[in-house]
């Protein structure tokens, strides 16, 4: 049995010195560390062990105190968001179900009206007019010619084409 100094126990349990000896102060009195001439502890292996088991145990204490309050409110809200995205989930794929059926419902409506006018043959009204030229003004000796008069672009750059 060596006895173990502070700063190696600290240094294995990757702790400060003083958290050492505040977990010492702490130990039950059987537990305790005794003192040398030089009032010094002196750290045997029992010693040790119990300095372990406390800071374990002080460890997963503060774990469970910081962690599990904050965890069940953290899991109730995300429950909550995920419940309601579940919602919102099922709502969208009813409207887009309802998007197809209307859309199937239109193209077959399309296609029973194409089929129709098909069938039927040309109508009058589906003939063009010969020589029926409203959309397009055809060039003639009075309005054109062969000369293009821009007229100049005005705005805020304009002085910029000059």
């Amino acid at each position: 049995m060596a006895n173990k100094t502070i700063s190696s126990i600290a240094k294995d349990l990757n702790i400060s010195r003083a958290r050492v000896y505040q977990i010492i102060d702490m130990l039950d009195d059987n537990e305790k560390p005794s003192k040398d001439s030089n009032d010094r502890y002196v750290i045997d292996d029992s010693v040790v062990n119990a300095i372990r088991k406390y800071y374990a145990n002080s460890n997963t204490k503060a774990k469970q105190k910081k962690t599990s309050p904050i965890d069940d409110k953290v899991l109730n809200i995300m429950r909550r968001q995920l419940d309601e995205k579940d919602r919102q989930i099922e709502k969208l794929t009813q409207l887009l179900n309802q998007q197809q059926q209307l859309n199937l419902s239109t193209n077959r409506q399309n296609e029973k009206l194409l089929d129709t006018t098909t069938n039927n043959g040309p109508s009058q009204g589906d003939n063009p007019l010969k020589n029926d030229h409203t959309d397009v003004s055809e060039p003639t000796e009075g309005n054109y010619k062969g000369v293009e008069n821009k007229t100049p672009k005005k705005g805020l750059f304009s002085w910029l084409r000059r």
